[in-house]
């Protein structure tokens, strides 16, 4: 797994309690290196008790201290605790619930919706939420003299007054939430603890909060969370799923558990519920398994490392208690049979530990064991490490190999690619759990809270299908499917770079396939209008050394492109060529995998596909729609962390050079963890300027930037720095130089989905809907499109947020400019999810990211090399 998948797939979900205290580095002569049942003689260390051993959780402190600011709004109702935290921290996306963009933009304060385009009736996965009239929530500080320590001390004090606070609160150690409001501002009461000391508590009103109060949001999410935990769904991560209801896929011995994600945030007219279907999956194997069939695979001294590769990061579940953890470490030197010392001060071994606590039985006494870093806090004080037994964790999770098994993914899809009517449903389950759960529904009316029934209804529109542009023929494609690959093999590009001098490299064993890859191109480029010449074929042995050397010795200053036919797809020989002809020798290059190539009934069709890659490479141009908008740069930015080179951070920044756009500047900036990227794109910027200049004689009088990249929580800082440093580098240029500057982050990752109310039944919107009344947000200058076409599950909207602009373009322009762009992407002959510069830079900063680790040679950054 890499790239984005493998930083999702690490995600560090909320840390759990500690199940036992850390083990020390206990010293063994043989581990699990010689073989996975290796014998060795259990150690008796004398470990010292880990904080959370340690901590009683009773008592106050015998030195005062001041009790530490709550993470975020966490909240136990009762004993139970509840949080809003990610990571350890704050949820971050409710940082940008302060951020109010509109009330900048002057021309869209009254109304940000467009009105062109045909209507359709949409259903979105909104439910509303409903509260009593005149509803309020109350919050109160607690405080107490002498000062107490321990959360759950303080709850159990506050809770000995009940009669005066009532049944219904929320309280996380220093704040109290209640649903109605006291008879006094502020009230003292006095509780005793266990052993007698008096304790006075100070209640004090500090805050009487709206419903759309950003306070009372999440507090909402709080509730609504304990909603499902009443429902015994089990967190992960963000989610929470079934386990009581899987599904079993026996023969890629698989699991699916069903869930929800879940979100209430104020939109347009009402408070809603965001509900979409989760699932997350698990596989039936246990970490054990896994190390086992790993050795087997490996060699013997590469088997530690081998593991550590694998394992750490990854996200498992323990099968006694259906808790998540990640992989921090695996302590080769400990084994189920070592011994911690308890609260009690006793020692137990972890065998015996299991036994008793959870009735599960350990086989292997000599695996290692598996270390989890516990990022909750108790108090003021850090839980100490977890460790695990990989013999009772389960694997979550898709490894890289599974899903290129076609077979697999395919399987997998019938149930976790719900088509809409099927998601409804599964959507719909959710309210009806709540609205049967008698706690539940006692604990909403007890809150003074309900939601609707039904999902949300409105309209939508459908913007006119874009003509597809190529030298001087006009094509009208399926909106339905979204692709227009038929009609474009027939007709000229608009600029077809010739091929006069190239090389193809390829291995002994690949000699076929390097001639029928040859021949399949000179069938498919006379139509494209390429002029092809034949390749200076070259034989190479199947080492990268031997790719690198003749790449060296065959490239002149005329050559065109380099094609090089891979026998595998590892991933060290793509990366060498890749840094090699993208730094030190930047000519443009083509890796295909043989098998790519080895299927007769495809063959012309891929052949096609590579051909117009090469030519987009070499600084060709395919299509291109019509632009209304003159005198406008278009820039897509997207980042990229690599951490293979220290952390580092990348950003792909991508401009359109000419007024068809269908020629594109593109530089990567890569800086080390902590710098600010944005530094970095000022220069980018500056030099996009320069290109542009010199390609059209004059200067962009609009600049539109398409900021992708940009997660939960980075808003403000997206408004406040990076937009006045883009002013900044404008001003640089020339101080009669003002364009008009619109800056738009992109959102693919979102829980929206749309339904399209045809016939008595549900089905996809068509590409072209656009979204821009109830499901936005009335602080922001945001709409949704549906771009893509979908032949299974549901398609996915993409969320715009205008967050700066100068250029007082209507809605309806900004957003047909939108959707214009998403048919501008050249590696694919249809519409995709993002306007092409995003995806461009995506491309860019992944490829440097995964291959290249260092900025590349500033000679190509008039091509799109990296496709």
């Amino acid at each position: 797994m890499t790239g984005r998948a493998r930083a999702r797939a690490r995600g560090r979900p909320p840390g759990q309690e500690t199940a036992v205290p850390a083990v020390g580095a206990v010293s063994a002569q043989q581990s699990f290196s010689s073989h996975p049942s290796g014998r060795r003689q259990p150690q008796q260390p004398s470990l010292p008790p880990t904080l959370s051993e340690e901590f009683s959780g009773r008592g106050r402190q015998r030195v005062p201290q001041t009790v530490p600011k709550p993470l975020g709004l966490q909240i136990s109702a009762g004993f139970q605790e509840l949080s809003l935290s990610d990571r350890g921290g704050r949820r971050r996306d409710f940082h940008d619930l302060g951020v109010n963009t509109r009330q900048a933009i002057e021309h869209v304060r009254e109304s940000k919706t467009g009105s062109s385009g045909i209507m359709i009736k949409l259903i979105a996965n909104y439910f509303r939420l409903t509260s009593r009239p005149q509803w309020a929530l109350y919050q109160y500080h607690i405080g107490y003299n002498p000062e107490m320590e321990a959360r759950r001390l303080r709850s159990a004090l506050l809770f000995q007054h009940e009669e005066l606070i009532g049944k219904t609160h929320a309280f996380d150690g220093s704040i109290l939430f209640l649903p109605k409001k006291l008879g006094n501002k502020v009230t003292e009461v006095f509780s005793k603890t266990r052993n007698g000391e008096d304790v006075k508590i100070t209640i004090t009103l500090t805050n009487e909060l709206p419903p759309n109060s950003p306070t009372c949001l999440q507090f909402y999410n709080i509730i609504f969370r304990r909603l499902l935990k009443m429902m015994n769904l089990q967190q992960i991560g963000r989610n929470y799923y079934n386990p009581n209801d899987p599904v079993s896929i026996p023969n890629h011995r698989l699991m699916v558990w069903p869930g929800f994600t879940s979100s209430i945030l104020q939109y347009e007219e009402s408070i809603m519920l965001c509900a979409d279907v989760s699932h997350k999956i698990l596989r039936s194997e246990t970490v054990l398994d896994f190390m086992y069939s790993l050795y087997y695979q490996v060699e013997e001294q590469r088997f530690r490392d081998a593991c550590a590769k694998e394992l750490i990061g990854l996200i498992i579940l323990t099968k006694y208690n259906n808790r998540t953890y990640r992989v921090d470490d695996i302590d080769w030197d400990a084994n189920p049979q070592c011994t911690f010392r308890r609260a009690d001060g006793s020692e137990i071994s972890y065998v015996d530990y299991y036994k008793r606590q959870y009735n599960q039985e350990i086989t292997d006494l000599n695996q290692p064991v598996l270390i989890s870093q516990s990022r909750k806090k108790r108090g003021n004080m850090i839980l100490g490490p977890v460790v695990l037994i990989p013999e009772l964790c389960y694997l979550t999770g898709l490894t890289e190999k599974m899903r290129n098994d076609f077979n697999m993914m395919k399987d997998l899809a019938v149930h976790t690619r719900l088509p809409p009517e099927r998601r409804q449903c599964e959507i719909g389950r959710l309210i009806d759990y709540i609205q049967k759960d008698d706690g539940v529904q006692k604990e909403l009316r007890d809150w003074g809270l309900s939601f609707d029934s039904n999902l949300l209804s409105f309209t939508g529109r459908v913007v006119q299908a874009e003509k597809i542009l190529q030298a001087g023929h006009v094509f009208d494609y399926n909106p339905q499917f979204a692709d227009w690959s038929r009609e474009t093999r027939v007709a000229p590009l608009i600029s077809a770079k010739p091929l006069d001098n190239w090389l193809l490299i390829y291995t002994r064993r690949n000699y076929d396939t390097a001639n029928t890859l040859l021949q399949n191109l000179f069938k498919v480029t006379p139509s494209m209008g390429i002029r092809m010449n034949k390749a200076t074929m070259i034989e190479v042995d199947d080492r990268t050394e031997a790719y690198l050397r003749v790449l060296q010795q065959s490239i002149t200053p005329d050559t065109n492109i380099a094609v090089c036919i891979l026998s595998s797809s590892r991933k060290d020989k793509y990366d060498a060529i890749k840094k090699y002809l993208c730094t030190d020798c930047p000519i443009p290059s083509q890796c295909v995998i043989a098998r790519t190539l080895s299927k007769p009934q495809t063959t012309l069709a891929i052949a096609t596909k590579i051909a117009l890659q090469m030519n987009c490479k070499m600084g060709g141009e395919l299509w291109s729609v019509e632009i209304p908008l003159k005198q406008v740069m278009v820039v897509g930015i997207d980042c990229y962390h690599d951490t293979l080179a220290g952390k580092q951070s990348i950003a792909g920044f991508v401009a359109s050079l000419n007024q068809t756009m269908t020629r594109w500047f593109s530089r990567c900036v890569v800086q080390s963890s902590g710098q600010e990227l944005v530094d970095g794109l000022k220069a980018c910027l500056q030099t996009a300027l320069r290109d542009w200049f010199k390609w059209n004689k004059y200067l962009p009088s609009r600049i539109i930037v398409y900021r992708d990249g940009v997660g939960d929580g980075q808003l403000h800082t997206l408004v406040n720095y990076e937009v006045p440093q883009f002013l900044d580098c404008l001003k640089t240029v020339g101080k009669d130089y003002t364009p008009k500057l619109t800056v738009i982050v992109v959102k693919k990752r979102v829980n929206t989905r749309f339904f399209a109310q045809s016939g008595g039944g549900l089905k996809n919107p068509p590409p072209g809907t656009v979204v821009d009344v109830e499901v936005t947000r009335p602080e922001w200058y945001d709409f949704f499109i549906v771009s893509q076409a979908v032949r299974n599950g549901c398609v996915a909207p993409t969320h715009y947020n205008v967050i700066y602009d100068t250029s007082k373009l209507k809605p309806d322009h900004v957003q047909r400019l939108t959707y214009k762009l998403c048919h501008m992407y050249y590696n694919w002959s249809g519409v995709i999810r993002v306007p092409a510069p995003c995806q461009y830079a995506h491309k860019l900063a992944f490829l440097v990211g995964q291959s290249i680790h260092r900025e590349p040679n500033l000679l190509l950054s008039d091509r799109l090399y990296y496709l």
